[in-house]
């Protein structure tokens, strides 16, 4: 075997391949007939698909614009209900401590004063 024959069996082949191929895709059919072309929509079939995309496209901006204000709305109820009532327990809480340092002022004050139960007990100790 010389190098010239190895290099020609690969193109023999390749050639043997194609010629097959070829026969068989001119052996198969060629296709029917193209399809009908529809007849072009009339300007109102034109103006009456237009319009009801339109409607379609307002009415689901529509929901969509109520189901977002509706959200909107509920988390800004939520969060004012959140912040009152943080308010509310600062308040209490404020109160509540105003009034227990009234009333150690007014023990402290009630032990200085004679009669007092605040002045005997602070005898007593």
């Amino acid at each position: 075997m010389n190098a010239s024959f190895i290099r020609t069996v690969p193109a023999v082949l390749a050639l043997a391949f194609a010629s097959i191929g070829l026969s068989a895709q001119a052996q198969t059919t060629a296709p029917a007939t193209a399809p009908a072309v529809a007849p072009a929509p009339t300007v109102t079939e034109r103006a009456k698909e237009t319009t009801k995309d339109a409607v379609d496209a307002t009415k689901s901006g529509t929901k969509k614009a109520y189901n977002a204000t509706k959200r909107g709305t509920k988390k800004a109820y939520h969060a004012t209900k959140r912040v009152a009532k943080k308010g509310a327990n600062v308040v209490e809480n404020a109160g509540h401590s105003t009034a227990n340092g009234m009333r150690a002022a007014g023990a402290k004050i009630g032990e200085k004063i004679p009669g007092t139960a605040e002045n005997a007990a602070a005898k007593k100790q």
